[in-house]
């Protein structure tokens, strides 16, 4: 479980989250830098994923920092009813930190540019609606409620080194700011996620999730923009994918929770991202005394934003229609703090480098209303950040499958 730190660099990790309790995406954040970590904890079977989280959490009782994150396929170390590929890296990986650093001059800086990247998708239209129409006969048939289909593209990079990394989440973070974005540099891979969705926030025995249901896309102006955000908050569809996912978490959290606790302050909030608008909704509870992080992990992963409902029934669907591991897309990536205050976001808009390749994913919650055209319509909205990160226009790729963006929303 516990491996060798790797040779010292600047900075290996950084944690940028907003502060989920605070109106203002900007004000409160989480910001730290980290350097090498003084040891890792890495999962690598299923068994050993429960003691990563229990060493992760006594270190940070101890006043340690645990900086992190879950690939999606961790989930088979929680209840084995649910069906993963076999994993392409660590299930868990932490790094344990005695304090931060000063926050990283370059990353006050302006102007970071994605370097243009050949992205290839592995799906093809044709293929995309033969599964919509096979998720729509699951439904019709009783066995889904809704499922989140995703797929994944790859890049090949030019330059793989560390510093390139680096410019390349400065760019992703310039393009989707004000999230809960993390860069961690676990050596194999590098994960650079901008996500926007909090999984959840853990003080003491007051719990938030925060799942993130239904997109649209920003106006060309402000009219139309308001238009797209009404129709999101107002569409059965788009309040009917989000409050089943609701449902599913609010059954999750209850695994932990205190009797009577658990509530749903806010449903349906609209929020302005530079590409998108996104439908969220608060859930809350207060956890059960002697809950831990491995307990709350085991009630909640994967998120139920991101696997549709039932879960295990999904999750044996996603099994069949993805032909290849999730990774840490997906999953969950946050930081442990000094005394157990956890938060972690749920990886979407996410990009994890392996080597001389990049992957990104990308997906959409499936109901028996979704029409294909317009969920394929919508991955491409999602996938804008990149283009907006390599200030470009979406690259031509080799692959004839591949989604080709909108032009970025010029809000």
């Amino acid at each position: 479980m516990n491996t060798p730190a790797r040779p010292a660099a600047p900075w290996q990790a950084l944690i940028d989250f907003a502060d989920p309790h605070s109106p203002d995406p900007r004000a409160g954040r989480l910001r730290a830098a980290f350097g090498t970590p003084r040891r890792v904890l890495a999962a690598r079977m299923p068994q050993e994923v429960r003691p990563v989280l229990d060493a992760a959490e006594a270190a940070a009782r101890e006043g340690r920092w645990c900086v992190g994150y879950l690939r999606y396929e961790a989930a088979a170390a929680f209840d084995p009813a649910f069906a993963v590929h076999p994993a392409d890296g660590p299930l868990a990986w932490f790094g344990v930190h005695d304090t931060p650093l000063p926050w990283p001059r370059e990353e006050l800086a302006a102007g970071a540019v994605l370097p243009p990247l050949a992205w290839q998708a592995q799906l093809q239209r044709a293929q995309f609606d033969r599964h919509m129409a096979e998720i729509h006969r699951a439904i019709a048939d009783g066995e889904l409620y809704q499922l989140n289909y995703t797929m994944t593209l790859q890049a090949p990079l030019a330059d793989a080194s560390a510093e390139a990394a680096r410019r390349c989440f400065r760019a992703l973070r310039q393009a989707q700011p004000d999230g809960y974005t993390a860069f961690i540099d676990a050596g194999e891979e590098q994960v650079l996620s901008v996500s926007p969705e909090l999984f959840f926030d853990w003080q003491g025995d007051q719990w938030l999730g925060r799942p993130m249901k239904g997109t649209a896309p920003r106006g060309a102006t402000p009219a139309e923009d308001e238009a797209n955000a009404r129709r999101l908050r107002t569409v059965p569809k788009e309040r009917a994918e989000n409050v089943m996912i609701v449902d599913l978490i609010r059954n999750d959290i209850s695994r932990v929770a205190r009797p009577f606790s658990v509530r749903v302050p806010r449903l349906f909030h609209t929020e302005a991202l530079p590409t998108v608008w996104q439908m969220t909704s608060d859930v809350q509870a207060r956890t059960r005394a002697g809950t831990t992080l491995a307990d709350l992990f085991a009630a909640l992963f994967p998120c139920g934003s991101i696997t549709g409902a039932p879960k295990v029934s999904a999750m044996k669907r996603i099994h069949a229609l993805e032909p290849q591991p999730r990774g840490v897309y997906c999953g969950a990536v946050g930081v442990v703090q000094p005394g157990g205050s956890a938060r972690f976001n749920v990886p979407i808009r996410t990009v994890t480098l392996r080597g001389s390749r990049a992957f990104c994913g990308v997906g959409s919650g499936i109901t028996s209303d979704a029409q294909a055209a317009a969920e394929w319509a919508e991955w491409q909205h999602k996938l804008a950040f990149l283009w907006t990160a390599a200030a470009s226009a979406p690259p031509v790729s080799s692959h004839p499958g591949a989604p080709s963006a909108p032009k970025p929303h010029e809000h």
